[in-house]
């Protein structure tokens, strides 16, 4: 059980913050980068949650409480026995959401632009900043960074997922197309 009893504790007033296994990095290390990025995707889902069906803010509730697993799970280096870590039934439920609200849209035959709903909006907007989290990933990757390949797998899927979301949302007045070279 997590315990929160200051609010402030002054450790990071030099620029670094701690880890899960309590080794400290700088706040711009690429792991922390994922890290915070994964916090935006959160409070960005819920302002969507503000606006959304009821099912759909069932779905996110569920959505956001994985998100805390996720930065667990990147806020802690690989090798740490016991860890709070995302695991494939959690990236399953996702793939078993986007099939099932996919079922009942129509396929689509433009891209869509990120506007419609407020919750729709809002969704476009969690989508985008869970690709960059997703890249920010693999850049800590690249710098040599082992991330836990379900954590990724989950950023990827989470993305598809919001875009799916969004387009429930918008089912009642249809997607808003892009319509190329309409203003040529």
């Amino acid at each position: 059980m997590v315990r929160l009893n200051r609010i402030y504790t002054r450790t990071g007033d030099d620029g670094t913050t701690g880890l899960v296994d309590g080794s400290r990095r700088s706040k711009a290390d690429p792991r922390l980068h994922v890290v915070g990025a994964v916090d935006e995707v959160n409070a960005a889902i819920g302002m969507a949650r503000l606006s959304a069906s009821p099912a759909t803010d069932t779905a996110l509730s569920r959505v956001q409480n994985d998100l805390f697993d996720l930065g667990a799970d990147l806020a802690t280096p690989a090798g740490i026995d016991g860890a709070l870590r995302i695991v494939a039934a959690q990236v399953d439920w996702l793939e078993a959401q986007i099939d099932a609200a996919n079922e009942n849209l129509s396929p689509l035959k433009s891209f869509i632009l990120p506007a419609g709903s407020p919750s729709a909006t809002a969704l476009h907007l969690a989508r985008t900043i869970t690709r960059r989290a997703e890249r920010d990933g693999v850049a800590a990757i690249a710098a040599g960074e082992a991330l836990s390949h379900a954590a990724m797998q989950y950023l990827n899927r989470l993305s598809d997922y919001l875009f799916v979301l969004s387009r429930v949302e918008n089912s009642a007045d249809g997607d808003v197309l892009w319509v190329p070279g309409a203003n040529r």
